[in-house]
C-alpha cells in the first residue's frame, strides 16, 4: 500500500503548491482505497471514517437535510 508521501511525490501533483499538493495526494489515496468498492461498501467506508472523526474530536454532527 502506498503512503501519503508516495502520493505527495506523484507526478500529477508534484508541481502544485504544498497545501494543494497535500489535498490532491489525499484525494488520490482515498480514490485508490475505494475504487473497487461497491456503493454500499464505499458508504460504510465513509461512515466509519466519520465515526472515527466524531469520536476523536467529540463532535455531534447534525444532518442539514430538512424533514418534511
Amino acid at each position: 500500500m502506498k503512503t501519503l508521501n508516495d502520493y505527495m511525490n506523484d507526478p500529477s501533483v508534484v508541481s502544485e503548491p504544498m497545501p494543494l499538493r497535500e489535498v490532491h495526494a489525499i484525494r488520490l489515496m482515498i480514490y485508490d482505497e475505494t475504487k473497487d468498492m461497491t456503493p454500499t461498501e464505499r458508504t460504510a467506508y465513509y461512515n466509519d471514517g466519520l465515526k472515527e472523526i466524531k469520536g476523536k474530536y467529540n463532535l455531534n454532527v447534525v444532518s442539514s437535510a430538512r424533514r418534511i
